[in-house]
């Protein structure tokens, strides 16, 4: 029998499995699970348990993006930017997101 903490989670947790690699992506924002107007600029933290990381990264995500920000801005993933795995993994939830590595260099 599954716990109802399990079936039902408190706060939002994806577990991922990014280049053969485990990890975990959560969030400490509880309205994430349940309010979607929450999903408009947000905080998820990752951790992977690898050598290089040495603490959790804070990522920023950004759901909405301005018209006027397109023009400065190449896509997401364009072939002239390689894109890390992660943000790709994070994408599959919020299409077209922006994502801050807020003075993290990006790995994965």
């Amino acid at each position: 029998q599954v716990s109802p903490g399990l079936r039902t989670p408190r706060l939002p947790v994806w577990l991922c499995s990014i280049s053969g690699r485990h990890s975990v992506l959560f969030g400490t924002d509880r309205r994430l699970l349940s309010d979607w107007k929450s999903e408009r600029i947000f905080h998820l933290y990752f951790y992977s348990g690898q050598p290089e990381q040495t603490q959790t990264t804070q990522l920023t995500i950004d759901t909405h993006s301005h018209h006027w920000e397109e023009a400065q801005r190449e896509g997401p993933c364009s072939p002239a930017k390689r894109c890390p795995a992660l943000e790709m993994a994070i994408r599959t939830k919020w299409a077209g997101a922006t994502i801050s590595w807020n003075r993290t260099d990006p790995f994965f």
